[in-house]
């Protein structure tokens, strides 16, 4: 039986369409630049065993608190954009009078088809929806289940106006009932313009797929959000590359670049951003302020839950970059800077 988890399914005319990007070959999406994992399925087993092993010392001893959302103040009329972090990738903003949200998996197991469960750090965050007012507008970097989740998007979908995709990710939204037509896929360097916002897809080095059988037949990436008054990047998941001086030489300088930092291990070194990468990854793509995510949700990587905070932190500091780091569920202007370390409480 087909699970609702693995999302659509792949047709030849989805593939024949595919086949159309010049970032298609080989029967599926390549990266900019040879990119591989460097695991062997000797050391498949082994993997899994650090994973698991003394992953209870590796997370937040309690739940991390979630500020509750205050919707007056967050549509409230601002001359400078806002966000909200969610924790993980999660992140809502307020851009130009529009709600936009980011890979809005706000569910608690970033494995629901795994035979055992990645909870999340904090409790009871798909009720935070209840609250959220209309989502004019949700974007996906890709299709990984840490970012696009069932049980969020079937919460969200009733109160979301349109949706920009990464190629390929079209096909599990219409298969969990959203219309077709209020999805647009973007292929890499693609831009539209919404409600005054041009907003461009960017590359990364990741891969993508939710099953055995779809690897890489979505497209991955990032998001730049660029308005008469400000420059905003979201990185998306991916490795170091060249990539980022070409997007900081076509799109930047960025007044703020949200950076992907976590999840993070040697063996897949090139497809996800050790903190110090990031850092460097934020000054090449011209950043003027940055702030670490894709931590504080979920234990995907044999590290501490704080690593990639700490050492992003130490990092920028030595690279004199400024940086900011809101708690979960703050309401933050993107000049904003909050520096108290609270994860160390």
């Amino acid at each position: 039986m087909h699970s609702k988890q693995y999302g659509g399914k792949l047709t030849k005319q989805l593939i024949a369409q595919y086949q159309q990007s010049d970032n298609w070959k080989d029967g599926q999406f390549q990266n900019l630049e040879e990119t591989k994992v460097d695991i062997s399925l000797y050391e498949i087993p082994g993997i899994i065993y650090k994973q698991l092993r003394n992953r209870g010392s590796r997370v937040p001893a309690e739940p991390l608190p979630v500020m509750p959302f205050q919707q007056a103040d967050f549509l409230a009329p601002s001359q400078e954009s806002k966000f909200i972090w969610y924790g993980h990738s999660a992140v809502l903003m307020r851009i130009n009078g529009q709600t936009i949200f980011i890979d809005p998996m706000l569910g608690p197991n970033a494995s629901p088809i795994a035979p055992f469960s990645t909870n999340r750090f904090s409790e009871n965050t798909l009720q935070l929806i209840d609250a959220f007012p209309e989502i004019d507008l949700m974007l996906l970097t890709h299709d990984h289940y840490d970012h696009l989740d069932y049980a969020s998007i079937q919460k969200l979908k009733l109160k979301t106006k349109r949706y920009f995709v990464a190629l390929g990710v079209k096909r599990h939204l219409v298969s969990w009932g959203i219309e077709p037509d209020l999805v647009t896929e973007f292929d890499w360097w693609n831009h539209h313009v919404f409600e005054n916002i041009k907003i461009t897809f960017t590359p990364t080095r990741h891969f993508s797929g939710r099953g055995l059988t779809d690897r890489a037949r979505s497209l991955w990436g990032g998001w730049v959000f660029k308005t008469a008054s400000e420059n905003i990047w979201f990185s998306g998941d991916g490795g170091y590359g060249s990539h980022f001086v070409e997007i900081g030489n076509r799109l930047g300088p960025f007044d703020f670049a949200f950076m992907e930092c976590g999840q993070y291990n040697e063996s897949w070194r090139q497809i996800h951003l050790f903190p110090d990468e990031s850092v460097q990854a934020a000054i090449d793509a011209q950043a003027k302020k940055a702030m670490p995510v894709h931590w504080a949700g979920f234990s995907l990587a044999p590290h501490h839950w704080t690593d990639p905070v700490a050492w992003f932190f130490e990092e920028s500091s030595r690279k004199s970059l400024p940086l900011t780091v809101p708690l979960l569920g703050e309401q933050t202007l993107f000049s904003d800077t909050r520096l108290d370390k609270w994860w160390m409480a």
